[in-house]
C-alpha cells in the first residue's frame, strides 16, 4: 500500500523529472499533499528506500538534507516507461481484488466457488464484463505484464517461433504479445482470439483448462510442426530460488481467492497435457517466476 501511495502521488515521475538527486524539501514542494501532511513524506520514503524502490543520498552542501533517486525497480513505475508495471500493481491493490481477501476464512465455511464470489455474488469475469472501468484497468495490467514478458520471449526464445507459419494467441486480451511477435516475425500470420476481458490458463480450474487444451490440439492442422505455447508459472521447477517460489505460491493464493484456477507444478501440467492427448512437452525458464512451455501433439 505504501508503494501504491507513492504511485498515486506520482513520486517516481516527480523524482525522474527533477533529473538529479531530489532533496526531500523539493520533493515535498512538488507533491499535491496538504501542508499538515508534509512531515509524513520522509517516513513514507524511508520504507520505500528500505524496500529498494528508491535510493537515498546525503547532500553535504545542503545542510545534510536527504535526497532521493530512482532504482531499477522504480524506473518500471514511470508513466512513460515502455515496460511500466504501475497498472499491474494498481489492479492487485484495487478494492475489487483486495476486499475478497477479507472473506477468505468465511469462504472456507460455505460452498461458494471463490472468496470473490462471497464478496460480490458473481465471478470475477462476470464482474469485469459489467464494470467497464475495472475491465479497462485489468486489461491494462495484463498488457503491462505481457509487454515485459514478450520482449524477453522474443529476445531469448526466438527458436520457439522459428518454423511456424501461423500463431493464434488464445486468450490474448488486447493483442500485446501477438503484436510484438508479428513485428519481430513478419512472416507469421498472427491472430488474437479472446472475449472482451482477458483469459489466462492459471485462472481456470483443471476441467476448464483441459477443455481449452483439447480444443487447441484439435486446431493444430500440421501435427509435425504445430504446438501449443504457454507462458505461465511452474511451481518448484527452479531449485534454490526461494524468492521466485514465494511469489509463485502467493499467486496461487491469489488464484484461490479470485478465481477457480491455481498455479501448477510440473506434475500438474504434465497430467493436463497428457489427458488432453498431447505426447510431450518442454519447459524453459524465461523471466523470474515465468516459464515458457511448449506442448506437442
Amino acid at each position: 500500500m505504501c508503494l501504491k501511495c507513492a504511485i498515486d502521488l506520482c513520486i517516481p515521475d516527480v523524482i525522474h523529472k527533477y533529473g538529479k538527486p531530489m532533496p526531500l524539501s523539493q520533493l515535498i514542494a512538488s507533491l499535491p499533499v496538504h501542508p499538515s501532511k508534509t512531515c509524513f513524506i520522509s517516513r513514507l520514503m524511508q520504507i520505500l528506500v528500505h524496500s529498494g524502490f528508491f535510493s537515498q543520498h546525503i547532500v553535504t552542501h545542503n545542510n545534510q538534507e536527504v535526497s532521493y533517486v530512482l532504482t531499477d525497480a522504480s524506473i518500471l513505475l514511470l508513466k512513460d516507461h515502455p515496460f511500466r508495471m504501475t497498472c499491474l500493481l494498481q489492479v492487485i491493490l484495487d478494492p475489487v481484488l483486495f476486499n475478497p481477501w477479507f472473506q477468505f476464512s468465511t469462504w472456507f465455511t460455505n460452498d461458494d466457488p471463490t472468496p470473490f464470489h462471497t464478496q460480490n455474488e458473481m465471478t470475477l469475469w462476470d464482474y469485469a464484463s459489467r464494470e467497464p472501468k475495472f475491465n479497462h484497468l485489468f486489461n491494462d495490467a495484463m498488457t503491462n505484464d505481457t509487454r515485459l514478458i514478450s520482449s524477453v520471449v522474443i529476445e531469448k526464445c526466438k527458436g520457439v517461433l522459428q518454423g511456424l507459419e501461423s500463431l493464434v494467441d488464445v486468450g490474448g486480451g488486447t493483442g500485446t504479445l501477438a503484436k510484438a511477435i508479428a513485428n519481430s516475425f513478419p512472416h507469421l500470420n498472427c491472430i488474437v482470439f479472446d472475449l472482451p476481458h482477458v483469459t489466462v490458463m492459471h485462472n481456470w480450474n483443471d476441467e476448464e483448462c483441459l477443455k481449452i487444451l483439447k480444443r487447441c490440439k484439435e486446431a493444430i492442422k500440421n501435427k509435425d510442426k504445430g504446438k501449443v505455447i504457454i507462458i505461465d508459472t511452474v511451481i518448484g521447477n527452479v531449485k534454490g530460488d526461494s524468492e521466485s517460489e514465494q511469489t509463485k505460491l502467493y499467486y496461487d493464493m491469489e488464484m484461490m481467492v479470485l478465481v477457480t484456477g491455481k498455479q501448477r507444478n510440473e506434475k500438474d501440467w504434465a497430467k493436463l497435457f497428457f489427458s488432453a492427448g498431447f505426447n510431450h512437452y518442454k519447459i524453459t525458464q524465461v523471466l523470474g517466476f515465468k516459464s515458457l512451455i511448449e506442448v506437442y501433439p
